[in-house]
């Protein structure tokens, strides 16, 4: 599923049995959570992770409660988890939130994570933190 201004910049492989060709970055992303049944980050730049917040965020909201998987190659995504962690340390992020991030360098391990998905049940998602001067 590719948006027809990055088909002009990115090369579309068009030998795909399926390719899809939508009009903006918002019907693909909402077309990939319709057709998925989860989803793999595999490194990459902006896109790579506007698209990872955004369904972990849909996630997090009850939109979708489908599993994401982060294929840590090399230890790539080692420093989003770290910072996933502080999110959770200075009070912005329910920890119940950061284990729905579920990571691997190894393929068959992480699709093993994924099938064992359960989204996280969560009535009250923000946490109270007190402020000290």
């Amino acid at each position: 599923i590719i948006p027809r201004v990055l088909v002009e910049k990115e090369v579309a492989f068009t030998k795909l049995q399926d390719l899809r060709i939508v009009d903006s970055m918002h019907e693909r992303k909402a077309l990939m959570a319709e057709m998925a049944d989860g989803f793999i980050s595999m490194p990459g730049g902006f896109g790579t992770l506007e698209e990872t917040i955004e369904m972990l965020t849909w996630t997090q909201l009850g939109i979708q409660e489908k599993p994401l998987g982060l294929l840590n190659v090399e230890g790539y995504f080692d420093h989003l988890l770290d910072f996933i962690d502080h999110m959770v340390l200075e009070g912005f992020l329910v920890k119940d939130f950061k284990d729905m991030v579920l990571m691997d360098a190894n393929p068959a391990k992480l699709l093993d994570k994924m099938m064992n998905f359960a989204p996280p049940q969560i009535d009250k998602w923000w946490v109270e933190k007190k402020i000290s001067n």
